[in-house]
């Protein structure tokens, strides 16, 4: 039998989604438009081969984020030091909002994310081009 767990993905979400900006991929779309947002793909590199990626996002792998956010870091992105507003999306909107939720802590600011992600992005008409082939070895 499996062990329960004291906190669950589930709550953990509805958590973050309390505490979060969350826009409308129809919202996003139009977001996009601004120089001064930056959407944020937290997908796996995968995802992006497999599902193509949104236009002019930055990809920023999921298990670097914290690491590339903070100035104090090795791994500090110097865009995130930038004057812009960063929505993060991933595929369905669960993992974005628990990292909006988690750089909103560490003091990134504005954040949000689109609700019900990349999924949500392209129902809404969202542009969408093919990742860039991995190069071989």
């Amino acid at each position: 039998m499996t062990k329960p767990l004291k906190v669950g993905v589930k709550s953990m979400v509805e958590a973050a989604r309390s505490q979060i900006t969350e826009y409308s991929a129809a919202q996003a779309v139009e977001l996009a438009r601004d120089p001064k947002v930056l959407l944020v793909d937290i997908r796996d590199p995968r995802e992006l081969a497999r599902d193509g990626k949104i236009p002019g996002a930055l990809h920023a792998p999921r298990g670097m984020l914290e690491f590339w956010v903070d100035p104090d870091s090795p791994y500090f992105k110097p865009v995130f030091g930038e004057d812009r507003t960063f929505v993060f999306f991933c595929a369905g909107g669960l993992r974005s909002a628990l990292t909006t939720k988690t750089l909103q802590d560490m003091g990134l600011a504005p954040v949000a994310h689109i609700e019900g992600g990349f999924a949500a992005w392209k129902a809404a008409g969202g542009a969408v081009e093919a990742a860039a082939p991995k190069p071989e070895k």
